[in-house]
C-alpha cells in the first residue's frame, strides 16, 4: 500500500470521465488499497480513483464515525439504477477542493449496482450520508465536482481560494 497525491482543482484530470474496469484483479485491488490508505491519511470519507490521477470507475468509502471500527467499502463500476424524486440538502466538502464546504441538493435515496473488492456484483439501496457520499463520488467518475452544483460565482470563488492555499503551501 502506498499514499498517493490527491489532485486539487483546477487540475484538468479531475474533469475527465473515468473508464469502466474490465476485471477486478490484483492491480485494481492494489489501487483500492492505496486509495483507502490515501483517504484515511487525508482524512476523508470517500475517494474516487480519478482524484489520485487514475481515471477508472473505482471508489472507496468509509462512513464510520470517529471512535468506531473502520468500515471500508469498495465500489467498482458503480451505477445508479434508481433515484428518488425527493431530494435532501447536505453540506459537502471534497478532498480535491480542500477547505471548501457548501450545501448541495441531491436525491434522498438511490439504488445502486457495483462490483465489490472480490469482483462480486451487488445491488444496494442507499439513503442519508451513504446516498450523499456515493452520489458525490460517482459525480467524480463523470468529471463533475460538488462545486459544479453551485452557482458560477461560488464555484469561481472556491477555485480561487484553493489556488491561493496551494500557492501558500
Amino acid at each position: 500500500m502506498a499514499l498517493r497525491e490527491i489532485l486539487v482543482v483546477p487540475n484538468p484530470v479531475l474533469k475527465q470521465v473515468s473508464t469502466r474496469v474490465e476485471a477486478v484483479d490484483d492491480a485494481i485491488r492494489a489501487l483500492m488499497d492505496d486509495m483507502l490508505e490515501t483517504m484515511y491519511a487525508a482524512p476523508g470519507i470517500g475517494l474516487a480513483a480519478v482524484q489520485i490521477g487514475v481515471p477508472k470507475r473505482v471508489i472507496v468509502m468509509d462512513l464510520a464515525r470517529e471512535g468506531e471500527e473502520a468500515q471500508p467499502r469498495y465500489f467498482v463500476n458503480p451505477e445508479i439504477l434508481w433515484a428518488s424524486e425527493e431530494t435532501a440538502p447536505y453540506e459537502e466538502g471534497c478532498l480535491s477542493v480542500p477547505e471548501i464546504y457548501d450545501e448541495v441538493e441531491r436525491p434522498a435515496q438511490v439504488k445502486l449496482r457495483y462490483q465489490t473488492y472480490q469482483g462480486e456484483t451487488v445491488e444496494e439501496d442507499a439513503e442519508g450520508l451513504f446516498a450523499v457520499c456515493i452520489q458525490h463520488e460517482m459525480d467524480h467518475l463523470e468529471g463533475v465536482l460538488f462545486i459544479d452544483h453551485l452557482s458560477r460565482l461560488k464555484r469561481e470563488q472556491a477555485i480561487k481560494k484553493v489556488k491561493k492555499q496551494v500557492k501558500a503551501a
